[in-house]
C-alpha cells in the first residue's frame, strides 16, 4: 500500500534541510536542553555518517549541555579499555584502546570514525579535572567469560580469599568458555545451570562494597563499579544464553533489559563519581525507538527507548538516523567477513522512501508537537544490522513503525558511505557495484 500524501507534506513542512556545518545540530541541541538521556540511533551498524554525525552532536552535548557519560551498544569489559583511555590512563594510543572488540562484529567499533571520536575526548578530557572527565562504558551483555574473568581479576587485587570463592562460584561455566555450548547444556539439562553462583557473586560483591571502597579515591571507585558491573553481566549474560535454547525466555527482552538497567546504574554512578550523570547513549534504531510504535509490540517485545521513555519521561531524548541508498559495512553471514556493500534504494511504502521523494536529500526532522500527527501513519522502516541480506531484503530488514511515536526527532541522509573498519578483509575494498539484484 503506498503510503497517503499526508505525512509527504508534513515532512516538507516540518523537515529542516543540513548545510553540512554545525549549524545542523542546533535545533537538536536546543530540545536537548534540560534531558539528561540522550539516545543516538543508527539504520545500519555500518554507516560511516552515522557515526561521525552521533560523535559531533556528543561533543557538543558535553561542551554546552553538561553531558559526562557516553554508552554505547558493546560488551563492558571491551569499553571499559576505551574508557581508561579516554581518562588518560594506561599505555594505550586511540587504536590500540579499542583491541579488546575481539568477536564478530569487529568493525562496530573498530572503525576509523571511532577511534577518532576517542581521541578527542581523549583531548576534552585532558583539560578537565578526574571527576568531571567524560567516560565511556558498554551496555550489552555478550561477555559472559570475560566479565567472569575480570571480576576474579578485580577480586585477586582486593581479597584473594573472596576471589578462591568466586572461581568456585564461576566454576559451573566450565572452561569451554563457549557461551552458546554452555547456554544449550543448561537448558536441556544436560549440565548444572550456574546461575545461582554467579547470583551469590553479585551479591556478595554489594555486600563487600564498603570494605573495598576504605580505600579513598575515585581510583578506587571506578574499579568496584567496573567489578560490579562485570558480575551483573554474568547474572544477565548467563540467563540470556540459557535462553536462546528456551522457549518460555525472550533472550531480546533480557537483553534490553540488561541495557536499561546497565544504563541508568551507570547515571547513578557517574552522579556518585561527582559528574553530572547525564548519558548519550549509542545504539541500533531497532533498540533506541520506542518498541510500543512499532510491529514489535504484537510480539510481545519491549526494548531500551520505551524503558527510558517510561521511566525518565520528560528527561530522554530519542533520535533516529535513517538512510535512502548508498553503501554499507556489513557481513553476509554470522561470523562472515565484512564487505562494503551496496543498500538498494528503499522500498516504496517505506519512511525512506517518502524521505528521498522529498528532495531534500538531507535533513532533521522534530516530531515532539502535536503537528507531527501525521508522521504517526504506520508505514515500512529499514534496520541493517551487522548482516544485509538484499536477496530477503523485505523479510530481513523491514518492519512496521509509527514514526513520531517511535523517535522525538530524526536525521534523514538520502545516500550514505559505508564504515571504515581499522583492519578490513580482503575484499572490503571491492565496492559492491550498484547493479540490480532481485528482491524477494
Amino acid at each position: 500500500m503506498q503510503p497517503s500524501k499526508t505525512p509527504f507534506l508534513a515532512v516538507r513542512a516540518r523537515g529542516q534541510r543540513l548545510n553540512g556545518d554545525a549549524s545542523d545540530y542546533d535545533a537538536l541541541l536546543e530540545m536537548a536542553r534540560g534531558r539528561d538521556l540522550v539516545l543516538l540511533g543508527e539504520a545500519t551498524h555500518g554507516t560511516a555518517e552515522f557515526y561521525r554525525m552521533r560523535a559531533e552532536i556528543t561533543l557538543r552535548l558535553i561542551a554546552e549541555c553538561g553531558f559526562d557519560t557516553i554508552a554505547i551498544e558493546g560488551d563492558w569489559p571491551d569499553a571499559w579499555r576505551i574508557d581508561r583511555f579516554v581518562q588518560g590512563e594506561g599505555t594505550d594510543d586511540a587504536t590500540s584502546a579499542l583491541n579488546d572488540f575481539e568477536r564478530f562484529p569487529v568493525w562496530m567499533w573498530r572503525n576509523r570514525e571511532m577511534r577518532d571520536f576517542i581521541a578527542a575526548l581523549r583531548a576534552v578530557n585532558a583539560t578537565r579535572a578526574q571527576r568531571r572527565r567524560v567516560g565511556v562504558y558498554g551496555l550489552d551483555l555478550y561477555s559472559l567469560y570475560r566479565s567472569a574473568d575480570a571480576v576474579i581479576r578485580y577480586l585477586e587485587g582486593v581479597d584473594p580469599g573472596e576471589a578462591a570463592i568466586a572461581r568456585e562460584r564461576y566454576a559451573a561455566l566450565d572452561h569451554v568458555r563457549e557461551p552458546q555450548a554452555y547456554g544449550y547444556a543448561a537448558a536441556v539439562g544436560a549440565r548444572p545451570a550456574a546461575q545461582a553462583g554467579a547470583v551469590r557473586q553479585l551479591l556478595q560483591l554489594r555486600a563487600d562494597e564498603f570494605d573495598y571502597l576504605a580505600r579513598d579515591g575515585t581510583d578506587a571507585l571506578d574499579a568496584q563499579f567496573f567489578a560490579e558491573q562485570n558480575a551483573q553481566v554474568v547474572v544477565n549474560a548467563e540467563a540470556y544464553y540459557r535462553g536462546m535454547f528456551s522457549s518460555r525466555l525472550n533472550t531480546w527482552n533480557l537483553r534490553d533489559a540488561h541495557m536499561a538497567g546497565t544504563l541508568f546504574g551507570l547515571a547513578r554512578y557517574r552522579v556518585r563519581r561527582g559528574g553530572s550523570g547525564k548519558v548519550v547513549v549509542w545504539a541500533h534504531n531497532s533498540h533506541l525507538g520506542d518498541a510500543r510504535a512499532t510491529e514489535s509490540r504484537s510480539r510481545g517485545e519491549w526494548n531500551l527507548g520505551q524503558i527510558v521513555r517510561e521511566n525518565a519521561r520528560h528527561r530522554a531524548l530519542l533520535v533516529g538516523f535513517t538512510t535512502y541508498t548508498g553503501h554499507v559495512s556489513a557481513a553476509s553471514h554470522w561470523d562472515g567477513d565484512v564487505e562494503q556493500k551496496w543498500v538498494r534504494p528503499a522500498l516504496s511504502d517505506s519512511w525512506e522512501h517518502l524521505f528521498h521523494t522529498t528532495g531534500y536529500d538531507r535533513f532533521f526532522l522534530p516530531m515532539q508537537d502535536e503537528g507531527a500527527s501525521a508522521l504517526n501513519e504506520p508505514m515500512l522502516e529499514r534496520a541493517i544490522g551487522v548482516l544485509y541480506l538484499p536477496q530477503t531484503e523485505r523479510q530481513s530488514h523491514y518492519f512496521e513503525a509509527a514514526l513520531a511515536s517511535q523517535f522525538d526527532a530524526l536525521f534523514h541522509l538520502d545516500e550514505t558511505s559505508a564504515l571504515a573498519p581499522l583492519e578490513p578483509a580482503a575484499g572490503w575494498h571491492r565496492r559492491e557495484g550498484t547493479a540490480e539484484t532481485p528482491l524477494v
